[in-house]
């Protein structure tokens, strides 16, 4: 046994050292064939890849396919803080693992898309996986911003389009340049694609897509983050000793070495100096992995961008705007664009390989950002946000239409100048603007805004009436209205009573011979006087008394003379003197118009007005006797049937003209008879169905002189107008001098709301309702023409968006008809029933005896037994 030992150890020993060799040998020929046949294993290599992608990329497609979008919306004064966006951002983060387990990480990401197409300043949306829609739909801005459920957009073809891909470069570990919130940080992009034409096919979209890292990745890459800290610490170690080495050697071959060895008595034997070389120092991990060193809030993120357009040139250049936009956000680190540069070509996702990857990422809303891109949500903040009120946002064609000559649906505006400098009329949808209200100092343009404003109106196929004291719009407007078209729908009515032969119109406020309603005519006419003249149940009630009764009478006996079929034989205004003053005539209307009185008229006239004192008629009689010793307005209001019919204009898109002709107390009470009948007129619309109502624009210049006359009248205008599709204009240069009850209603009523240059305490009232953006001292250093103004669109305030006022010989230049405009004067004075002045007064001074017989004839005719005296007054 114990000779056999060594044998059997051998043996064994000998078998090991076969199984090791052999172990060896199959090792190299395993290796050698590898390398001989290495085009196999690759080829099996691929096979394996591809076979994995294609079923990672069908999973990711199942997955993506069931996305769901949303669109934020921002109020107008939508501001939000730091930690109410931050919180969005982590709502964000959260909802982009809401999908399947088996859901691809490509797949798992929330996508912030910011487009621009021309439609509107900047849509942003929201898509992401439908599981987390819950989630979105509440966001922590809450009734500030309006969640909108949408469906995936379309594009149509654009002949070009470019595409880009942006990575983070500079310090991996370095965070974006924290830009503040004020002003917009958005605001960079939004003036990139401020000058987009939606004609031209341009369109502009960011994607940007959040996507929460596995934990082994960031392990990953803080490792790799961390050998590079290491290795870089290394070699700045070996670079440090190295040089410390040479600085030895330097000096101790030196002369000046040399000599102090001589000197200290060491020659030779000193021996070199020992040099101890720097110890690498330790790699804090804190400063080498930056804003990778802690796990919360940090996500990647893939930021696609494409631009299109079927111009050539724009995409690329538009592209261009948008890379500068980004590098608002570059600090440590910065956003530059994918790919290599070789003299005037850059290949990156326009390009084949990567233009494929681009495609289908951005078709599918796959999201396999670059290695770089690790940010944490506080350097998003700026985009993870709708635009807030700090933004300024252009003015799109969708936002305010074009305007077009002819075109009854659309009011010009004015003129607004572009951020590429191109100029366009604007316009606001007539059906929309209900009153406006434009206020700045004189010369500044609201008349000329207003002029041009009402030329396209009336062009255009509409009715209006513009009431001007001064009358300086009138031939303003002259050559620019004269159009054979138009010249039988123009009617002036002027009583400036200018020239040598004047020719005024006629108006009988209490005439029935237009089929008005006899208590509105009496109402209206009572209702002016009491507006002028302070009268109220407070403090003259007995003469609103007398004045109502007595134009009760007249009313019914003009009541009678149309029934008769002899409307010339009407009372006037003038004739209450007559009703109160001369017994005959009073006894002959009353007798008269007996049967058309209600009781209440008779017993007030039988009982009450004999009891009155002869001085009681005087603060009645007085106005009236203003009005009679001027030539012009006797005469404009002494005729039995004047031609002035405001309701009958309205009805059949009449183009009026009226001119008061002053501002003295005269002339305040015509502007305030006038513009009563106009408020009894529009009321009386109420006949007619709503639908079959055409539209009616009174423009009112100067509104301190026509509101000192009718101040309540004008008021109730702006409130109820509305109704019946009669929409005011008022234009005045200080908001503060009108009446309260004005102002009130135009500020809280109007639809566009304008002003040009002045004194900043003028202004103010009006750059308070904006919120003072802009502020006065802005409005106030306005040029001529310019104008600051907020306008009602699709339901929608615009602006204040700053716009030039309208010329009307640049913007009608091709309208001006100077050889006509004698022709249309004319004809406007012809359709308004103008007359010589002389003839008109004649006529006027004669009806007292016209109505005089009429009622003779009448009470003949109409038996009484009531007799009308007053005792001691013949």
């Amino acid at each position: 046994m114990d000779s056999a030992a060594p044998y059997l150890t051998g043996q064994a020993d000998q078998a090991a050292s076969g199984q090791v060799l052999g172990l060896v040998v199959g090792i190299v020929h395993a290796v050698g064939w590898v390398i001989t046949y290495w085009w196999v294993v690759a080829v099996a290599a691929v096979i394996v890849w591809a076979a994995i992608e294609t079923v990672v990329r069908r999973l990711a497609r199942k997955a993506s396919a069931e996305r769901m979008a949303l669109e934020l919306v921002p109020s107008r004064h939508f501001d939000p803080g730091f930690e109410e966006i931050f919180r969005r951002g982590v709502q964000l983060a959260r909802a982009s693992t809401s999908m399947p387990w088996w859901a691809p990480r490509r797949s798992k990401r929330v996508q912030v898309r910011l487009r621009a197409d021309g439609s509107s300043p900047l849509r942003y949306r929201i898509e992401g996986p439908a599981g987390g829609e819950r989630l979105l739909s509440i966001t922590p801005f809450g009734p500030a911003v309006t969640v909108n459920r949408f469906r995936a957009l379309a594009d149509k073809r654009r002949d070009h389009v470019v595409r880009a891909e942006f990575v983070l470069r500079g310090k991996p570990t370095a965070p974006l340049r924290e830009v503040p919130l004020a002003p917009d940080p958005l605001q960079p992009l939004i003036d990139a694609v401020s000058d987009l034409r939606a004609e031209l096919g341009d369109l502009a979209e960011i994607r940007l897509d959040i996507q929460r890292a596995p934990k082994w990745t960031l392990r990953a890459r803080r490792l790799q983050l961390m050998t590079d800290a290491r290795r870089a610490e290394r070699r700045e170690a070996s670079r440090a000793a190295r040089w410390i080495r040479q600085d030895a050697t330097g000096i101790e071959d030196s002369l000046s070495w040399q000599l102090q060895q001589l000197v200290a008595g060491k020659q030779g034997g000193g021996g070199r100096r020992l040099v101890m070389p720097p110890v690498p120092r330790r790699v804090d991990p804190q400063e080498a992995l930056g804003k990778l060193f802690e796990d919360d809030h940090l996500v990647r993120v893939q930021l696609l961008v494409m631009c299109a357009s079927n111009l050539e040139g724009r995409a690329e250049a538009r592209l261009a705007q948008l890379q500068a936009a980004l590098d608002v956000f570059g600090g440590g680190s910065r956003w530059a664009m994918r790919g290599w540069r070789a003299g005037p070509w850059r290949f990156g996702a326009d390009h084949w390989p990567t233009r494929r990857s681009f495609e289908r990422r951005w078709n599918l809303g796959h999201c396999q950002p670059p290695r770089p891109n690790w940010v944490r949500l506080e350097e998003l903040t700026g985009l993870l946000k709708p635009p807030t009120v700090h933004c300024r946002l252009p003015l799109l064609a969708g936002d305010l239409p074009t305007f077009e000559h002819g075109n009854p649906d659309l009011l010009l505006q004015g003129i607004y100048r572009g951020p590429d400098g191109r100029r366009r009329l604007v316009a606001t949808y007539a059906a929309e603007t209900l009153f406006e209200v434009g206020v700045g100092k004189a010369g500044g343009g609201k008349t000329e805004r207003a002029l041009a404003q009402a030329i396209g109106w009336g062009h255009a196929g509409g009715g209006l009436m513009f009431v001007d004291p001064h009358r300086d719009s009138w031939p303003r407007a002259l050559p620019f209205l004269a159009h054979d078209h138009l010249m039988q729908r123009i009617a002036l009515v002027d009583l400036n009573a200018n020239g040598l032969a004047p020719q005024l119109s006629c108006w009988n406020p209490i005439g029935m011979h237009q089929g008005q309603v006899a208590h509105e005519v009496v109402e209206a006419t009572a209702d002016a006087y009491a507006s002028v003249l302070g009268w109220d149940d407070a403090t003259a009630p007995r003469a609103l008394t007398i004045f109502t009764a007595a134009l009760t009478v007249l009313v019914a006996v003009n009541e009678a003379a149309c029934q008769a079929g002899r409307p010339e034989d009407q009372a006037t205004i003038f004739h209450v003197r007559s009703l109160l003053t001369d017994h005959g005539f009073r006894v002959a209307a009353l007798t008269a118009v007996e049967g058309r009185l209600d009781e209440e008229t008779r017993s007030w006239w039988r009982t009450v007005f004999p009891t009155l004192p002869a001085d009681a008629f005087g603060v009645v009689l007085n106005p009236i006797a203003r009005l009679s010793a001027n030539p012009v307005t006797r005469a404009f209001l002494g005729q039995p049937a004047g031609v002035y019919n405001i309701r009958a204009a309205m009805d059949s898109r009449m183009i009026v003209w009226v001119c008061p002709g002053g501002n003295g107390p005269t002339d305040r009470l015509i502007t305030a008879l006038l513009a009563r009948d106009l408020l009894r007129a529009v009321r009386s619309r109420r006949d007619t169905p709503e639908g079959q109502r055409v539209p009616f624009r009174p423009y009112f210049d100067e509104l301190i002189t026509l509101t000192g006359a009718a101040p309540e009248t004008i008021a109730a205008m702006f409130e109820d107008f509305r109704k019946y599709r009669v929409h005011v204009h008022g234009m005045t240069q200080l908001l503060a001098r009108l009446p309260i009850p004005v102002r009130l209603s135009l500020v809280q009523n109007a639809s566009t709301l304008a002003s040009t240059a002045g004194s900043q305490s003028a202004i103010a009232p009006i750059t308070a309702e904006w919120g003072d953006r802009p502020s006065p001292d802005v409005v106030a250093s306005l040029d001529r023409f310019e104008h600051y103004m907020s306008l009602t669109v699709k339901g929608r305030r615009v602006g204040p968006v700053r716009i030039t006022g309208p010329h009307l010989d640049e913007v009608f230049a091709d309208l001006a008809r100077p050889g006509q405009v004698a022709a249309l004067e004319r004809a406007a004075r012809a359709t308004a029933g103008a007359a010589p002045l002389t003839t008109l007064t004649d006529r006027a001074a004669d009806q007292l005896t016209r109505v005089s017989g009429f009622l003779a004839q009448l009470a003949n005719a109409t038996p009484s037994n009531v007799q009308f005296t007053k005792k001691g007054y013949k």
